[in-house]
């Protein structure tokens, strides 16, 4: 991307179907990033399919500039029985490589704590992989704190269907 697209002032939206396929492309590029690109195998039509359902599994914010997707976040709902509230869960936070520093990483998380106040939720949570110490530092920078009492775990693949 140009220097005069880099200064343009992000443009957020909620994604709409037609975004399915910028989506996929920058997760795609996440999961490279992380490491893991053969894991990425969510395919557009699908994603598009979800989106259009009458209760879409998640939620996407897209950020734009110059009318092209350079980040994304992707989210849906939790629930904290302790709080007795609902929550936010970030799945993916993406900005592409040649973006980042500007402040998009951080416009977008205003834009989910804007969708926690106006939806009553009490809380936003989200991972982030223990080598990333760039997001690490960022994540730190904007007041997050790190959640270690807690192990992840996860069931898939045939472990899950045997189960």
């Amino acid at each position: 991307m140009d220097s005069i697209e880099k200064l343009q002032e992000p443009q957020l939206r909620f994604a709409e179907p037609k975004d399915a396929p910028e989506i996929v492309r920058m997760i795609k590029e996440l999961a490279e990033y992380e490491k893991d690109p053969d894991s990425a195998t969510a395919k557009p039509e699908d994603l598009a399919k979800q989106m259009e359902s009458e209760r879409p599994p998640f939620e996407c914010i897209v950020a734009e500039v110059g009318g092209k997707a350079v980040g994304f976040a992707l989210f849906f709902p939790s629930y904290s029985t302790w709080q007795g509230k609902p929550g936010l869960y970030l799945e993916d936070l993406y900005v592409q490589p040649d973006q980042r520093g500007g402040g998009i990483g951080k416009k977008l998380l205003h834009k989910l704590a804007d969708v926690c106040r106006e939806r009553g939720y009490g809380r936003m949570e989200w991972q982030v992989l223990h080598w990333n110490q760039p997001a690490i530092d960022f994540y730190q920078s904007i007041g997050a704190q790190p959640f270690d009492e807690w192990k992840k775990y996860r069931i898939s693949g045939d472990a899950l269907q045997n189960l």
